[in-house]
C-alpha cells in the first residue's frame, strides 16, 4: 500500500475478509480475500456478489461548458445523452491510441459525472476545460459498491420503488436504507448488475446490511479480482492490463487503436473533434494486432503474459485466462496476429506451470453473447 494516496471506508471489512488492501488507482484494494474465488465467481453469475469499486475515480463536471468539455475529451456525442442516462466511452491522445475509459453520466442539463479507472481521464477532461466555463471536481468521498447478479434486482426491489424498470445505463437519484444514494444499472460482470454510489460516511452501514440481510439469498462479498474471472468471459477490457503498456511492441512506444482493442464502437457514428479524432480514422485498417479470444483445451487456465504460439514462432500473448466451473470451458483474452480474428486458427499456449495448451481462435464475448442477461427487463 505504498502508493497508496485515497482510502475506502470500508478497508476494515477487506482486511476482516482476508485482504491486504494492494494498490491500485491509488486506493488500497481487496484484489484478494480468503475463501475460494470460484465460489464468488458462481454467486455473481446465479445469485448476486458485493464488491467495493470505489478505486474507480468520480470527477464531476459541472457549468455551461461541461458538454463541451466531454465532446472534446471523449468519443461519445454527448449531446444525446439526457439526464438520468450514462453511455459507456473511451478517451485517446493525439496519435489516435487509447489511453483510458469510462462511464459518463449525465445528471442534469449542465452535470455530469465521470467515472474511470487507472488511465489518463482525469487529465484529459482538466485538459479540455482550460479556458472553458467549467468546473470539475475530483470526489474521493464518493464511494461505489457494484451488487451483481441475477438476484440483486429483487434485494434491491424490497427497498427502492422503480427499480425494475431502470433501463440498462440509465440511473436514479434516490434513498437506500434513509440515506441518499445514486443507483446505476452498470456493471463490469456481464450480470444484470448495479451501481451503489453512496457517502463514503453511509457505505459501512450500506455494505454490512446488504450482506447480511442478502445472507439467505446467496449474496456474498467477492474481491476485485474476481471481475477477471468475469470479465474474461464478457469481453471486457481492463487498462493496462490487456494493453500494449504491460505488453509493449518491440519497436514502438504504447499506445493500442480501438479498431485493434475491438472498442471502435465507442465512437459516435460521425463524430469529429475529440482529440485523436484524425489519427483515429486515419488508422481504420492499419492494425498491427486484435485483441481477440482463445478457447483452450483443458482445465488450467495460463497466466497472464503466456506466449500465444503458431508453430515455434510467438505471435501474441494472453492477457488474461479463466476455467468457468459454470459453463465448463477455458478461454482467454489475447493479443493475436490480425490473420488469426476468426474462429478456427489453430494456435498453442505456452504455459509455464502447466506446458503446452492447445487453442482455437474464437471471436468474443464468450458468455451471453446477445447481452440479454445484463440488459434484462423487470
Amino acid at each position: 500500500m505504498t502508493n497508496s494516496w485515497r482510502f475506502s471506508a470500508l478497508a476494515d471489512r477487506h482486511r476482516a475478509l482476508g485482504s491486504a488492501l494492494e494498490d491500485w488507482s491509488g486506493m488500497g484494494t481487496a484484489w484478494s480475500y480468503d475463501g475460494d474465488p470460484d465460489a464468488e465467481y458462481m454467486a455473481i453469475r446465479t445469485k448476486a456478489g458485493l464488491m467495493d469499486v470505489s478505486g474507480l475515480k468520480k470527477v464531476h463536471i459541472t457549468g455551461p461548458a461541461a458538454s463541451h468539455v466531454i465532446e472534446r475529451a471523449s468519443t461519445r456525442n454527448i449531446e444525446k445523452l439526457m439526464p438520468g442516462r450514462s453511455v459507456y466511452a473511451t478517451m485517446l491522445n493525439d496519435a489516435g491510441k487509447f489511453i483510458d475509459d469510462c462511464v459518463i453520466y449525465r445528471t442534469g442539463p449542465n452535470a455530469f459525472m465521470v467515472v474511470h479507472g487507472s488511465g489518463g481521464a482525469h487529465e484529459q477532461l482538466t485538459m479540455a476545460a482550460t479556458g472553458r466555463d467549467v468546473a470539475i471536481r475530483f470526489d474521493d468521498n464518493l464511494h461505489d459498491l457494484s451488487l451483481q447478479g441475477p438476484l440483486a434486482v429483487d434485494y434491491l426491489a424490497q427497498y427502492v420503488e422503480g427499480i425494475r424498470a431502470l433501463p440498462y445505463f440509465a440511473q436514479m437519484q434516490t434513498s437506500l436504507f434513509g440515506k441518499p444514494v445514486m443507483i446505476s444499472r452498470t456493471g463490469y460482470t456481464g450480470e444484470r448488475g448495479y451501481e451503489l454510489f453512496c457517502r463514503g460516511q453511509d457505505a459501512p452501514m450500506i455494505w454490512d446490511r446488504i450482506l447480511e440481510e442478502g445472507a439467505s439469498m446467496g449474496i456474498i462479498p467477492c474481491r476485485f479480482t474476481t471481475l477477471d474471472l468475469l470479465r474474461t468471459e464478457s469481453y471486457l477490457l481492463f487498462f493496462p492490463f490487456d494493453n500494449s503498456e504491460m505488453y509493449p511492441f518491440e519497436d514502438q512506444g504504447p499506445g493500442d487503436t480501438l479498431w485493434e482493442l475491438g472498442l471502435d464502437f465507442t465512437v459516435s457514428p460521425g463524430k469529429t473533434g475529440f482529440r485523436g479524432a484524425e489519427e483515429h480514422y486515419r488508422l481504420k485498417g492499419k492494425e498491427r494486432f486484435k485483441i481477440w479470444g482463445l478457447k483452450l483445451e483443458g482445465v488450467n487456465p495460463p497466466g497472464n503474459g503466456a506466449p500465444v504460439m503458431r508453430g515455434n514462432k510467438q505471435v501474441g500473448v494472453v492477457t488474461q485466462a479463466m476455467h468457468s466451473p459454470l459453463n465448463n470451458h477455458t478461454i482467454a483474452i489475447a493479443r493475436l496476429p490480425v490473420d488469426c480474428a476468426n474462429n478456427e486458427t489453430r494456435l498453442t499456449v505456452n504455459c509455464a506451470t502447466h506446458g503446452e495448451i492447445g487453442a482455437t481462435t474464437h471471436s468474443m464475448p464468450f458468455y451471453d453473447v446477445e447481452k440479454k442477461r445484463r440488459t434484462a427487463k423487470g
